[in-house]
């Protein structure tokens, strides 16, 4: 059961990263995006780390995600002004595929991730959520009151006004 859903999760979110890639309507990718994020929270909750998986669908799919779509929504952007890829494009869109393969590639010829230092001390999960909710809470809240009057602002920024037509 296991492997099924770790296929599964890891399934869903290359196939829907591949779409934010691809596809032409800035909406749709930007869904796919948020398709792509529930994937890696799948992925990190698979891990044990549930409070990643949390921050990951708060911060990211929660907020950024929707700054993207307000941002769309500002830009009134339609599916068929993009512009023809140009030469330029294609190669750096070239030379950045062949740049993946050859780290995957070595990624996947040592088969392991190198070992931690003995020295170097990594704090636990429970200890980077201690501080989190306790030391960091005020900074947390703030930027979250931050991210939702930007939000508002962009609505109120995107929004056409009518002139009343025969009045006053």
């Amino acid at each position: 059961m296991f492997h099924l859903l770790f296929y599964t999760f890891t399934f869903l979110t290359l196939a829907s990263a591949l779409l934010v890639v691809v596809s032409r309507d800035a909406v749709n990718a930007a869904m796919f995006l948020l398709l792509s994020l529930v994937g890696v929270a799948g992925l990190f909750v698979m891990l044990d780390a549930a409070l990643l998986a949390f921050v990951l669908l708060l911060v990211y799919a929660g907020a950024v995600v929707a700054l993207f779509l307000f941002i769309i929504m500002l830009l009134d952007t339609r599916p068929g002004a993009q512009k023809p890829f140009q030469k330029l494009t294609m190669a750096a869109a070239g030379l950045g595929g062949a740049l993946l393969l050859l780290g995957v590639g070595s990624l996947h010829a040592r088969a392991q991730l190198p070992a931690a230092e003995e020295g170097l001390a990594v704090p636990s999960l429970k200890a980077y959520a201690q501080q989190l909710f306790t030391t960091y809470l005020l900074p947390v809240q703030v930027v979250g009151f931050m991210l939702l009057i930007a939000m508002l602002g962009v609505i109120v920024l995107s929004k056409r006004f009518e002139t009343a037509e025969g009045g006053a």
